[in-house]
Order: C-alpha cells, then structure tokens, then sequence
C-alpha cells in the first residue's frame, strides 16, 4: 500500500513539473536565450566575405532553404564567391546609391546593430497616439545641434519614407494654401535641377499644382505677376552640381522648400544652419543607409505641419516603427561622438575621390568639372574644399553635343544633363557608390582620356 502511495505521489510531482515547464514555453515569461538564434544568423551572414567585392545578406537567396546565405556581388562581379572581375563591362556611374559609408558601418558592427523582437511596435500607434517616435524625434533635434547645419527651435519634426515622400507631403500642403484666382500653383526650381520635382508633380497631375520649370526664366517672364501662387524648390547643396543655393523667387505670393538632403560635412562645408520656414532631409545622404526610406522635415508653420501630417497618414500612417528602430540606433552612433568617426570617415573618402578624379580631368581638353570656390566649414573649423556627391561633367568639344551619349560609348552609365532641365552638353557621374565601382569609373575615365592623346604615363 506504501510503495503503490509513493508510485502515485512520484507521478503527480512529475506531471506538475512537466505541466510547469510546458507554462512556461508557452508564457510571456522572459526568456534570455531567445535572441540567440537570430545573432548566429547574422553573425552568419557577415562571416561571408565575398571576396570583398560583394555582401551576403540574413535576407538574402537561400537562406530560406536553411543554407548559408549566398553573395550579392558588385557591379562587374560575378562567380560564387564574387571573385570573377567581368571584361568590358559598364560603369554604374548613375544611381546615387551612397554605399561609399558601407565600410563605415561593418567598422561600428556592435554598436550600430539592433535585434528586432517579433511583437516589437505592432500597434499602429505608440503610446502618446502618434505614428512618431519621440525618443527618434530627440535624437534628430540633438544630430542638427551637434553638426550645426539647421536651427530646430520653433520647428515641427515630421516623419516620413524618405525625402521623396516629404517632398510630395509638403507640395501638397503649400498648393493647399493658393489664394489665388489664377488657376494652380506654380512649382518651379532653378536649372540644373532635381528631376523628382518635375516627374512627381506631372505624376501626380493636381488640379492645384503645375510644374513650371526654370526658376530663374519664371523671374524675368511676364508671368511672374506677383499673383499667381509659387512654390520653389531649393536644393542646397545642389543635386546635380554640388553648389549652395538660395531662393530665387521672393514676395507674399513665394512659398519656398528647401532640400538640405546634401548639407552634411561629407560633401559641403557647414556655413551656417539652415533657419527656413520648411527643410527637408533624408537619412540616405546622412548615415547612407537609402534602402531604409526615412526621412525627415522640420516645419515651422503648424499649419503646413498639420497639412503635411495628413497626407502621410492618408498615403502611409506613417513611417516603419521597425524602420524608426533601426533609424535611432543609427543616429546614436552618429551623435555619440559628436559625428567625429562617421564625418571624417566620409570627408575623406570623398576627398581622395576628387583628388583622384580631378587628376585624371585635368589632364582633358574635352572633359570639364564643376568648379566651386572653398569655403569656412563651422564643423569642421576650418576652410575646406566642396567634395559633391556627384561629378557635373561639360563636354567642351562643340561635335559632342550629346555628353550623356559620349560617357555611354565609353561604357560610362551617367544621368544625362537634360534630366536635370540643363543642356545636352552635361552628365552626371555618381561618385558616392561602392569603392569597386568608383575604382572601375576611373579606369574607364583613364581610357576616354588617353583617346584624347594624353600619354598613358600622366594618368
């Protein structure tokens, strides 16, 4: 009777252990082993070297299949392992892809890492209501004082999916604003000019906005009446050719938006911090990071704001709170020390980039660059050359009418200078991708420019 008691009391003991440890998987309870199956993969991923020219990604082909991930390679890399340099082929010289801060970022491996839970954000809302991070919005205030390229006091920060986004939020709000009698607004920018402006606004076709051109024409046309409603676009540093740039048009009728998606210490000097009604930024020319599509605005009238706000939340509800993760843990590595490491790391990169590049043009009759006189930089205390994201090269020669098609021939992919509302005689050359591919533009340069008869051993 004893033994047959103890039998049954061994029993219960088990069951409830077993019943406890089974609660326990299935709670809510912590538990400090989860995140480990996630490091390995990414410590998986990273470990693939891909011969250095290319990347092997935790969401990339195969992984699914439970195998290693495969390497993505660079542009004229091809083979398993990337290793295959691919004869005679063309130069990606067009995409603005910023990847010239990747090696930036494998440096900063821990501290710019951020490992998503599956129920991290899947409300809509955080918890004051909005689809905005605070903890983001205090960072981006505490990145523009650090660097000192834009007054935030008295400004509204607004969210959205890259410039691009922010662009269109704030064209509608101010088209919203028209007063007048005359028919829709004008939007217009000075030439060269980013070709989103025009391709978004004739996208979108509003009966409240039409895309005028030049800004400069539109001054001294008899349209420009001090009426009709104008907005104008300022890109400053300039995308194509890498200039500061001011407002052209003025009076009670001009509203204005600046794009300051190139003020940062890589590519300008900081002269003094943008203090506008609306200035737009984006993360892909600030951390380099393109593919996460965030960006941001600081707006001072609340209204204009509130216009704003409702068009992302009609077209979006906002931004990724996954993505607002990722953005935070950026911009803490960048705000950690001021933005010393990554500024410096991306000054001088482009520095030697232009240093190499102006070698190899200053030796071509045929070929020019833009010139911009160097200027006081405020973050970097000290007097310092423009080292643009993008070279804005003239064709002299009056037979080479086409400059997009000449580089095309050479095997030399730019955007072509009529894109931009500019002559035929300009193209655009991407220098802010990857090292290979600025490596593989400059060979091909030494190429065009040894047609020209320049002997091989200048170059």
């Amino acid at each position: 009777m004893e033994k047959k008691l103890l039998l049954i009391t061994v029993s219960i003991i088990t069951n409830l252990v077993f019943t406890i440890h089974i609660l326990y998987r299935n709670s809510t309870t912590w538990n400090p082993t989860w995140t480990s199956r996630a490091a390995i993969e990414a410590e998986d991923a990273a470990s693939v070297s891909c011969s250095g020219h290319g990347r092997a990604y935790v969401d990339g082909i195969g992984v699914l299949g439970g195998k290693q991930p495969s390497c993505e390679c660079n542009n004229c890399y091809t083979g398993k392992d990337c290793s295959i340099l691919l004869s005679d082929c063309p130069v990606n010289a067009n995409s603005g892809d910023p990847l010239f801060l990747e090696p930036f970022w494998m440096r900063q491996a821990e501290s710019s890492a951020a490992l998503v839970s599956g129920w991290h954000r899947m409300s809509y809302i955080y918890q004051d209501g909005t689809y905005m991070s605070e903890a983001l919005e205090t960072v981006i205030r505490k990145l523009h004082s650090v660097v000192g390229n834009a007054v935030t006091d008295n400004r509204f920060v607004i969210f959205g999916s890259g410039s691009t986004q922010l662009l269109a939020a704030a064209v509608h709000a101010l088209s919203l604003t028209n007063s007048s009698s005359s028919g829709p607004a004008r939007l217009l920018a000075s030439v060269p000019y980013y070709a989103m402006y025009k391709e978004q606004a004739e996208f979108f076709d509003s009966v409240h906005l039409k895309f005028e051109g030049d800004a400069f024409a539109w001054k001294n046309s008899e349209r420009n009446d001090n009426t009709t409603q104008v907005i104008e676009v300022v890109t400053s540093p300039n995308n194509p050719d890498g200039k500061l740039k001011r407002a052209v048009l003025d009076g009670p009728n001009v509203k204005t938006i600046h794009d300051y998606a190139y003020y940062w210490p890589y590519f300008s000097p900081i002269t003094v911090p943008a203090d506008e009604d609306l200035s737009l930024f984006s993360l892909s020319k600030t951390t380099g990071h393109a593919g996460s599509r965030f960006g941001w605005g600081l707006v001072k009238d609340k209204t204009v704001y509130e216009n704003m706000k409702r068009y992302i939340t009609l077209s979006s509800m906002g931004v990724s709170r996954t993505t607002q993760l990722h953005v935070l843990q950026l911009l803490n590595v960048v705000v950690r020390d001021g933005g010393d490491n990554i500024f410096h790391f991306g000054h001088e990169t482009l520095k030697k980039r232009w240093e190499t590049l102006n070698k190899v043009l200053s030796l071509s009759t045929r070929f020019s660059l833009q010139k911009i006189k160097p200027e006081y930089c405020n973050y970097f205390k000290k007097v310092r050359d423009f080292t643009p994201s993008y070279a804005w090269v003239k064709c002299e020669r009056p037979g080479d009418a086409n400059c997009y098609e000449i580089f095309r021939e050479a095997k030399i992919t730019g955007r072509d200078g009529k894109v931009f509302g500019s002559e035929e005689s300009f193209v655009r050359l991407s220098l802010i991708r990857s090292q290979d591919d600025f490596d593989h533009l400059i060979d091909m340069l030494k190429k065009l420019v040894l047609h020209e008869g320049v002997e091989a051993h200048s170059i």
